[in-house]
């Protein structure tokens, strides 16, 4: 009994090793989280590889070129507007959460805004420029990076890169500027 207890401590030991062994340093793994959500929202840096097809875009580029009228219409059940808080409104809510924050949130507040007039657009515009740079600072000033973190961290990417999808195909069908989207 004695010698099948050493084995599983030897095993589970062993694990650990490799497991520290496969870990990458903390600066490499904020750096690639903070790179993949700049192209994200800034575009791909010119003469870079790019993790998106379409070059050079972002959700910076694409909202510039939607005007309200176009950010207001609706496109099978939701508008550009609407995809833009709610990705706002994630991106400041997961920061919270990485913070320490343990209330819950109601998501359906992040869908509320649905259409905007020209000044309620531009300021939208404009809250989603100082989420995604609190999201950059916010991701810089972790130091415990627990697996609740990564986890979060990657939903971050994941999520902003999915309604930047969303948002250049509403656009492409609602906005009269559809080709340069």
């Amino acid at each position: 009994m004695a010698r099948r207890t050493q084995r599983r401590q030897g095993v589970m030991a062993e694990a650990i090793r490799m497991e520290a062994a496969a870990s990458i340093p903390q600066r490499v793994f904020v750096e690639s989280v903070a790179y993949l959500l700049r192209e994200t929202f800034e575009g791909s840096p010119e003469g870079q590889p790019s993790a998106y097809l379409d070059r050079g875009v972002g959700i910076f580029a694409t909202l510039s070129k939607v005007d309200a009228e176009a950010a207001s219409r609706e496109f099978h059940g939701t508008t550009i507007a609407a995809q833009t808080e709610h990705a706002k409104f994630y991106l400041d809510r997961l920061c919270e959460f990485v913070n320490g924050r343990t209330e819950k949130v109601n998501w359906e507040d992040s869908w509320l805004i649905e259409n905007v007039n020209d000044a309620e657009w531009d300021a939208l515009r404009g809250t989603v420029k100082v989420s995604y740079e609190n999201t950059l600072r916010c991701l810089a000033s972790v130091e415990d990076w627990t697996e609740d973190r990564v986890g979060m961290s990657m939903g971050m990417v994941a999520h902003t890169a999915y309604h930047l999808g969303a948002i250049r195909q509403i656009g492409k069908n609602v906005s009269s500027v559809d080709d340069n989207l």
